[in-house]
């Protein structure tokens, strides 16, 4: 009985010192921030290990990604302007404009590059370059979780840890601090937030990042003397900018557009799109016939789609064990992945009446070439028939919305109005004015070549086709200044145009450096004698050079 009850003893106490241990350890464990057994530790460990020793083959994308600024192919002007912006002793914040797949982040990152390496720039060695993605961007407007700007865990905060239970709200830097010495590179920037885009302008003009939480208290002792200097001076954010966007200029908020150099790259041309292709199909280590590459950017939007296209076609030959391609290869996985092939418009040399060939922009597709139509038929009827363009257009503002006229058909109003300096009565006629090809026009930089249309086919003088023009017309006949004039004139390049007319006042000395003839003009009559300078139909030419109706056997 004596022994039992000892034996009984020992197993209490043995019991009791068990629990003691756990819960001792289970409280280390809380303290330490400890939340897995070592034995589980190590089996994650392990398996994350396992899981690095698994490697695909890397992407012809990763491949062909250029390893220097010789590689950007298409975008020589806008990578001189980046470096400028970025390289001298007083690097700019920059928005890069351009449509995807072009190249701007490879160009951000490599001219960064470029400018640590001089000694007249401010960038250290070790200055970083921070790659963001606005799209993906998620923060709650209660400042718990921002990875642009920064967050406090307060101590209430799930993962406050050590500083959570000793009250102590902790700073947490983001992407700006990140980027401090170097480049934060936001991409997508026109999709940003924009209560953070107030708060990222406010970090641009202070060079700072400031913390607040209603946790802090300048008098609690507990707090790490480096977390009050955080709340009280902020963190350091003392970086460069650079936005990069598919959006148009004005789409971006004006605060933001006037702290930074715009920066624009063009879409790529046919050239450009090959020389992907042919850089591309080497690193495949594909053969192919001449020729091929430029039926590669028949389909390809971009840089991106010309990657996509040759990896698909190196997949489908080594599926068959080839070492080769061929054009019915490249239409199977065109089809395949509906990638449409591009109309390269070519424009038509010979000369004709009614028919004109305008300049436009759009959106991120870069410049085009559209063909003007004009009928006018003296039947005794009046009337004016408009299409191609869009009628009317939503404006959207604090107040509400509201619907206008658009501004292509207040200038296909203008055109008459103007050429009633000629002879043109409205009532006399049926005017049908047309753009065809199926893209609707919505701007007013196609004024004047819809003038030169309606004069063409009013007075009956034919227009030669390889001419192009772009330009407002106003009320009284000025040819006023439009946007996109670069895009433009690459596009009337490429479509084989000898001749483009455009604004005087969009006019710049390196226009006269182009493979093509490019004139200006500063209102309607101006234009007139310049294009039909030499042009005489029966002595229908006016002492000041321009055809009348009555010369061009026009009815009256």
């Amino acid at each position: 009985m004596y022994v039992s009850g000892w034996f009984l003893f020992g197993a209490q106490m043995l019991f009791f010192l068990l629990g003691a241990l756990f819960f001792w350890r289970s409280a280390k464990r809380k303290k330490g921030g400890e939340m897995v057994s070592p034995e589980e530790n190590e089996r994650q460990m392990q398996r994350l290990e396992d899981m690095r020793r698994v490697h695909l083959t890397e992407p012809l994308a990763e491949q062909t990604r250029p390893a220097s600024l010789t590689e950007i192919v298409g975008q020589e002007k806008g990578i001189e302007a980046l470096r400028a912006a970025l390289c001298g002793p007083n690097p700019q914040h920059i928005l890069i404009y351009g449509p995807p797949g072009v190249g701007k982040t490879a160009a951000a990152r490599l001219v960064l590059e470029e400018a640590k390496a001089r000694e007249s720039s401010p960038f250290l060695r070790t200055a970083p370059f921070v790659e963001i993605d606005a799209t993906t961007l998620q923060f709650d407007e209660r400042g718990i979780a921002d990875p642009l700007l920064g967050s406090v865990h307060d101590p209430i905060y799930q993962g406050a840890g050590a500083f959570g239970q000793a009250g102590i709200p902790r700073p947490q830097p983001g992407a700006v601090c990140k980027a401090n010495g170097g480049v934060l590179f936001l991409d997508e920037i026109g999709e940003l937030h924009p209560i953070q885009m107030n708060r990222l302008l406010k970090v641009l003009e202070d060079r700072v990042a400031r913390f607040q939480s209603s946790y802090y208290s300048r008098e609690n002792k507990r707090i790490p003397p480096y977390v009050h200097e955080i709340f009280q001076k902020g963190m350091p954010a003392d970086f460069r900018l650079i936005g990069a966007t598919t959006r148009s200029p004005r789409e971006l908020p004006p605060a933001l557009r006037s702290r930074c150099t715009e920066i624009f790259f063009q879409p790529l041309g046919t050239a450009a799109v090959e020389q992907i292709a042919e850089n591309g199909l080497k690193k495949a280590g594909l053969e192919y016939d001449s020729g091929f590459c430029g039926k590669i950017a028949r389909y390809a939007g971009g840089g991106r789609d010309t990657v996509n296209l040759v990896q698909s076609l190196s997949a489908r030959a080594e599926m068959e064990g080839r070492k080769y391609v061929t054009e019915s290869d490249l239409e199977i996985v065109a089809e395949t992945g509906r990638f449409e092939p591009r109309i390269q418009k070519k424009v038509e040399r010979k000369s004709r009446v009614g028919v004109v060939n305008g300049l436009a922009v759009m959106g991120g597709m870069g410049g085009t070439v559209l063909t003007v139509e004009a009928v006018f038929h003296k039947d005794g009827q009046s009337g004016l028939q408009v299409t191609g363009i869009v009628e009317e257009e939503e404006l959207k503002s604090p107040h509400g919305r509201s619907l206008r006229k658009s501004n292509a058909r207040s200038s296909v109003e203008n055109v008459l109005t103007v050429l009633e300096q000629f002879g043109f009565r409205r009532r006399d006629y049926t005017v049908h004015i047309n753009f065809p090809g199926g893209m609707p026009v919505d701007g007013p930089s196609a004024g004047t070549a819809m003038f030169l249309a309606a004069y063409s086919a009013f007075t009956g003088a034919a227009v030669p086709g390889d001419v192009a023009l772009t330009g407002e017309l106003s009320l009284t006949g000025q040819i006023l200044p439009v946007g996109g004039v670069s895009e433009k004139l690459a596009a009337a390049q490429e479509a084989g145009v000898s001749r483009v007319w455009i604004p005087k006042a969009n006019w710049q000395r390196a226009y006269g450096r182009m493979e093509l003839e490019v004139l200006c003009a500063g209102d309607v009559r101006e234009l007139l004698e310049q294009i039909f300078a030499e042009k005489e139909a029966g002595g229908a030419v006016l002492s000041s050079g321009i055809l009348s109706a009555e010369g061009l056997g026009q009815r009256e």
